[in-house]
């Protein structure tokens, strides 16, 4: 896709590492949606979209440690 880096062995190297792409139709529902993710599990975040050209929406690619879960 472009505007986005590959996708390297680094981000999925152990079981509970998850690389979580989404696609929605404006910036604020997808950083809506990395927000309730931070919320439930150590995030790392991005700080902006990418839009493909002649097609709708946008994207965000943000990084999940599931291992390590937030306190409730």
């Amino acid at each position: 896709m472009p505007g986005m880096r590959q996708i390297n062995d680094a981000h999925v190297a152990e079981p509970g590492l998850a690389v979580v792409e989404v696609a929605a139709a404006d910036d604020q529902t997808a950083f809506a949606l990395q927000e309730v993710l931070a919320t439930r599990w150590v995030t790392a975040t991005a700080d902006r979209t990418t839009r493909v050209p002649g097609e709708p929406g946008v994207r965000l690619r943000c990084y999940l440690d599931l291992r390590q879960e937030l306190g409730t």
